[in-house]
């Protein structure tokens, strides 16, 4: 029996089910029939004031994971929810939490709601999707996150919040200083629990579950459940509403496919003309060393690219994607910190130049377009020695994608991604690092295509990003000359 089951006429939770799909567990049999989903927010049990900031922020009707959950979570029930990212998984759980919560007032120190994610960013993101709804219940948020002040968030804390969004580790130093306490929480919710396992939160996730009242509600939301994830389903839901999509949680029809086959002195070339196209696209890299390579290359072919990853300060990486969402930044080089937790609109497509890990990291990278039902397409490029690798990840993501040969400056490359020449013209932030190979077997940094001398295409990139050089050091030297 769950050691936290509750004595409120259900019956604890039991594992039942069939086999799972590779990588995922068998979501526990509900024991309690669920209450039917709903059609319109209007028929939900939720304050009217929370209807009305509804209308007033465009939310017609509800997505699916929030018409199956919505109606049971408003109930009491503890959920386990799958849906891909940009299924609408934030409110599905965040308006169960305000309405729950409503009418309540914490007292110092003592929040009456906690929404655990695993990053720094998407605390972030769902702390700004809940604040306007929060407002019209006049229930106070804090958001608790590293990389900030602790002593100003420790401060809000004090004047009371009533909910608090927050990462596992910095909520566990404010809880060991005694500037926060956990046992008036009526309302938890793990928000992509199965990264927080994978990043090795595992033991601060339950120290603090471990915290909050007992009697309480939890609610576990993720784009993919895996095995790691059960322990956490067995320990602390009791007899949960399970809402799951197929296994492929990411293979959506408003999102294409694309795995493009490169060759390692040509990669770098495609990558550029890629990066250049009209519109924003995130790519994404392995390693933070490779992220900010590639961003110099970018600039110094007239990109107006940026990087983020976990090496930046968190105001740097906030003042990034600001960049990126207003359109200042027109291609975001990221590590995997950038796979969860960033809502961008119209982003169309997202680039893995170095193919991911595994399918969950596929899957997340993915979920940064194609939101709420819009449309987007995810490439990735693929040397001939990641080839096997990568058929096996889409296999176990459930996706078939479409498979191209492709070069730079080809009509192909053009059509699938909007690939284009970029203006050669740098952009600052200086010239590119002295060149490395690069993890999965690109060929280094010279010019645009990487071989020794810049051979075929990569050659004449080369040397147009050496004419605009010399045409950019022209107009400083008349500038100077002028200025005399």
């Amino acid at each position: 029996m769950n050691r936290f089951a509750r004595t409120n006429g259900r019956p604890a939770g039991s594992r039942k089910g069939g086999a799972a799909p590779k990588g995922e567990f068998a979501p526990p049999a509900t024991l309690t029939p669920a209450l039917p989903p709903a059609a319109t927010f209007a028929e939900l049990d939720m304050p009217a004031a929370l209807l009305k900031t509804l209308t007033g922020q465009g939310v017609q009707e509800p997505f699916p994971i929030q018409a199956a959950t919505l109606p049971n979570a408003l109930a009491g029930r503890d959920v386990l929810g799958r849906g891909r990212t940009g299924s609408g998984k934030t409110l599905a759980f965040g308006l169960a939490l305000l309405a729950r919560t409503a009418g309540g007032r914490a007292r110092p120190r003592q929040p009456l709601a906690l929404v655990l994610v695993p990053t720094r960013e998407l605390a972030q993101q769902v702390t700004d999707a809940l604040t306007p709804y929060a407002r019209a219940l006049d229930l106070r948020t804090a958001t608790v996150v590293g990389g900030m002040s602790i002593g100003r968030q420790a401060s809000a804390l004090r004047a009371g919040a009533e909910v608090v969004v927050a990462t596992p580790g910095r909520l566990s130093d404010l809880v060991e200083r005694r500037d926060c306490r956990l046992d008036h929480v009526r309302v938890t919710v793990l928000d992509e629990a199965d990264q927080m396992t994978d990043m090795g939160f595992m033991p601060q996730v339950t120290e603090l579950l471990d915290q909050v009242r007992p009697d309480g509600q939890r609610m576990l939301f993720s784009a993919t459940l895996d095995r790691n994830v059960d322990q956490l389903v067995r320990r602390y839901l009791t007899d949960p509403v399970v809402h799951s999509v197929d296994p492929s949680a990411g293979a959506v029809t408003t999102m294409e496919h694309h795995v493009l086959y490169v060759h390692g002195p040509d990669k770098y070339a495609t990558t550029t003309e890629i990066a250049a196209r009209d519109g924003r696209v995130i790519m994404f890299l392995d390693t933070k060393h490779g992220v900010d390579q590639l961003t110099r290359h970018l600039r110094d072919s007239g990109v107006r690219a940026a990087a983020l990853h976990g090496g930046k300060s968190q105001p740097q990486r906030t003042r990034t994607l600001a960049q990126f969402k207003d359109g200042q930044v027109t291609v975001l080089v990221a590590t995997n910190v950038a796979a969860r937790g960033i809502h961008v609109d119209n982003l169309d497509l997202v680039v893995n130049v170095d193919p991911p890990a595994d399918h969950k990291d596929y899957l997340h990278r993915g979920g940064r377009t194609a939101r709420a039902g819009e449309s987007g397409s995810v490439v990735t490029l693929v040397l001939p020695h990641q080839r096997r690798e990568m058929s096996r990840l889409m296999a176990d993501a459930g996706i078939a994608p479409r498979i191209t040969q492709v070069r730079s400056g080809e009509a192909e490359l053009s059509r699938i991604t909007g690939a284009q020449a970029p203006s050669g013209v740098p952009l600052g932030g200086g010239a590119p690092a002295e060149a490395e190979r690069p993890k999965h077997g690109g060929a280094p940094f010279r010019g645009l295509g990487g071989g020794p001398g810049g051979a075929g295409r990569s050659g004449r990139g080369s040397r147009r990003a050496v004419e605009a050089r010399q045409l950019a050091e022209a107009r400083k030297a008349a500038r100077v000359r002028r200025s005399v």
